[in-house]
């Protein structure tokens, strides 16, 4: 009988409550904040980190995990008699963390000769709880009986199909990582000037600009419309906030529009970890992942993700897998 690990990584935010109800193992990231190295999940909670950003001169930045990490991880599967791995790590565009445990397979041949081991290393081109969702479906539905690789096909479907639209009320910290120039964030700030900007297939692109906050709400979802055909009440999706007070709004009229109310974990609206703002700082900007069928011959869309954050998720997304129609699953509640 197959004794199977689901593994995956910090950036994926899932919530401890969940990580202990589906027994899913991940790897931190070590952050760096004004020359003090954090690891996330055990030196931080997440308002504290929100705090931090709030009171730090500089930006953040992230060391992957490595892969003498992974190794151990996998050498620890061993010995406690695991007959199969599924990993799932971050977008391996924007983070060399996926190399890294693709390397850790090597590694692992070294120090294990003639192991039995099998790793299955899923991509998910994405970031948060856009995989960390998926993640705990498949850990799940492994615990109930489902076969592997169906599993692995569920979450190749639901990664092909990701897309992301946000925005940012404080162009701030985008400026000091020099995503932006000091001119046009003076510029923004000064005209209240917010990006609505899509990042799909690993590119970012700014969609619109709306002046003022309050406009930011309405000016997602109907990029969002226009993104999602059939909009029924198998559309899916997720608000996730830190505390700021838009989110009510926002709630209220994602309501409206969609018809009935966000997804939640643990009747708690999603909160955003590291790899969602530390380009962008404690700013809220509003993040909509949305679930597109790419599928050439089908323009259905089978659900989307609606995020509200704190702050701006990391670019790079990017789709490389053939989309195929998968039977509609039970969610990670």
């Amino acid at each position: 009988m197959r004794k199977i690990a689901v593994l995956t990584d910090s950036a994926c935010d899932i919530p401890v409550e969940l990580q202990e109800k589906y027994g899913i193992d991940i790897l931190p990231f070590t952050i760096t904040l004004d020359g003090v190295s954090y690891v996330e999940r055990k030196d931080f909670t997440f308002d504290e980190y929100y705090q931090m950003l709030r009171d730090a001169k500089g930006t953040p930045s992230t060391a992957h995990i490595t892969a003498m990490q992974f190794c151990d991880q996998f050498c620890k599967y061993l010995d406690e008699g695991y007959t199969d791995v599924l990993y799932v790590s971050i977008n391996s565009t924007g983070s060399a963390t996926h190399d890294a445990a693709v390397m850790a397979v090597d590694l692992l041949a070294e120090e294990r000769p003639g192991h039995e081991l099998r790793i299955h290393i899923v991509d998910s081109h994405t970031y948060s709880f856009i995989y960390g969702w998926p993640v705990c479906e498949a850990a799940r539905l492994l615990r109930n009986g489902a076969e592997l690789e169906y599993v692995m096909d569920m979450l190749n479907d639901r990664f092909s199909r990701a897309e992301v639209v946000l925005s940012a009320f404080s162009l701030k910290v985008m400026k000091k990582s020099g995503r932006v120039s000091a001119a046009a964030a003076f510029a923004g700030e000064l005209l209240g000037l917010r990006p609505i900007i899509s990042l799909i297939d690993g590119k970012s692109k700014v969609e619109a600009k709306v002046r003022g906050d309050a406009a930011v709400p309405g000016a997602l979802i109907k990029y969002v419309r226009s993104r999602v055909d059939n909009i029924d009440e198998d559309f899916e999706y997720m608000i996730a906030c830190t505390d700021i007070p838009a989110v009510d709004d926002l709630i209220k009229q994602c309501k409206k529009e969609f018809g009935h109310g966000p997804l939640r974990r643990c009747g708690q609206q999603h909160r955003p970890g590291h790899h969602c703002h530390h380009l962008s700082g404690p700013s809220p900007p509003l993040i909509f992942p949305t679930r597109k069928l790419r599928h050439p011959e089908s323009n259905r869309f089978r659900g989307a993700f609606l995020l509200a954050a704190k702050f701006l998720l990391q670019t790079g997304a990017r789709i490389c897998y053939n989309c195929v129609m998968r039977p509609k699953t039970h969610r990670a509640t």
